[in-house]
């Protein structure tokens, strides 16, 4: 299996022209973070889970030609906003998308992309197949995905654990029950949003506690704000086995 960052950033922390921050002038790659996004590469088949305003300028990016399944998080616009963008892959591969996604999440997708399900749909519109999930594990072809909800605030969000590594983004807090889940995996991909307290997301000091408090071998950091600082300044602060993740990462297992 392969994973690839697709995007390790927050729309609290997109570069923008002109903007003075040191995390958007910085000329270090690894400092352009586009929306938190990863790919997942496993037995000859491609899924996205979450597809962010950058969707298509990471799939340009990846020269990503293969496209089985995508799977969503939550329903937050910097999640699933380019959704749109999966109709390339629609009109290449020739059929529609799986896509993946509780019933909460399908809700605000017939919501925001209320022309894909139109009974007299525009030419060229994107074809999906909505599969509903919850915290039940489902297989797509030979993978299997274990979710687990997190808290992103009040708001009920959806990691997902797929043999050994464990991808939670747009977390404050996780149930001792959920932890459970997450036990025993290698590799933990865990949102890191900024040094101060946020009211929906991990802080970095947070993230780290809970990547220690679980014993996992290999942590990296996502959905960073500019305001936690430069990517190689923050490596240096961090404990021996948590890193930042940064956008094109991949990782094999």
């Amino acid at each position: 299996m392969k994973v690839t960052f697709l995007g390790t950033g927050t729309s609290q922390g997109v570069p923008v022209i002109a903007c003075p921050c040191i995390v958007c002038q910085s000329t270090d790659p690894r400092d352009k973070r586009l929306r938190s996004s990863i790919m997942i590469e496993d037995s000859g088949r491609t899924y996205i889970i979450d597809t962010g305003p950058d969707f298509r300028c990471q799939m340009l990016r990846e020269n990503v030609k293969q496209l089985d399944a995508v799977i969503f998080t939550h329903e937050h616009k910097d999640h699933i906003a380019g959704l749109d963008d999966i109709r390339a892959f629609n009109y290449f591969l020739k059929k529609k998308i799986d896509v993946y996604a509780t019933e909460r999440v399908q809700e605000a997708i017939h919501r925001e992309f209320a022309y894909i399900f139109q009974k007299v749909k525009y030419p060229g519109v994107p074809e999906i197949n909505l599969f509903t999930i919850n915290q039940e594990p489902f297989r797509i072809h030979s993978t299997v995905f274990i979710p687990i909800e997190v808290k992103h605030h009040q708001l009920p969000v959806l990691g997902f654990r797929i043999e050994d590594f464990t991808y939670i983004t747009d977390a404050n807090s996780i149930s001792e029950k959920e932890k459970k889940k997450i036990t025993g995996s290698k590799v933990l991909v865990l949102n890191a949003l900024r040094k101060e307290e946020h009211i929906s997301h991990f802080t970095i000091d947070q993230a780290i506690a809970l990547a220690q408090e679980l014993k996992i071998e290999k942590a990296y950091f996502t959905h960073i704000s500019h305001q936690l600082g430069l990517h190689n300044e923050v490596e240096k602060e961090l404990p021996d086995a948590i890193a930042l993740a940064y956008d094109g990462l991949q990782l094999e297992f």
